[in-house]
């Protein structure tokens, strides 16, 4: 059986093209670095704070949030890649002068960075 085909053999094709907010936007990417955001409008005119760089984070400790300075990308869950290159996503572990701490939000999305404290 040839993938893509009906099996009369005669091919599927698509009923339209995608329409333009339908397509994927630019590929963000937070690295470390000084602070970097940009606006975008997003549909239905509103504004999104896009974050570029970063180099501080908020940590909740015990109730507690305190501003510290990331140091370096310890390890990303989801892809060992983007510690190397010291990419901040959801879930990477991070290490800061407070010592180590897991990002709880989605900064590309938000413009910020926030975590949580890791106590070993």
């Amino acid at each position: 059986m040839n993938k893509g085909r009906k099996i009369s053999g005669g091919k599927y094709v698509a009923n339209r093209k995608k329409k333009s907010y339908e397509g994927e936007g630019q590929k963000r990417v937070v690295k470390i670095g000084e602070e970097k955001r940009k606006t975008q409008r997003v549909r239905g005119g509103k504004i999104k704070t896009v974050l570029l760089k970063a180099k501080s984070i908020n940590i909740r400790n015990k109730g507690k949030t305190q501003k510290t300075e990331i140091t370096n990308v310890l390890e990303t869950p989801s892809n060992r890649f983007l510690a190397r290159q010291n990419i901040l996503t959801k879930g990477t572990i991070v290490e800061t002068k407070l010592g180590k701490a897991k990002i709880t939000n989605r900064p590309t999305q938000e413009g910020s960075v926030n975590g949580i404290l890791i106590v070993e």
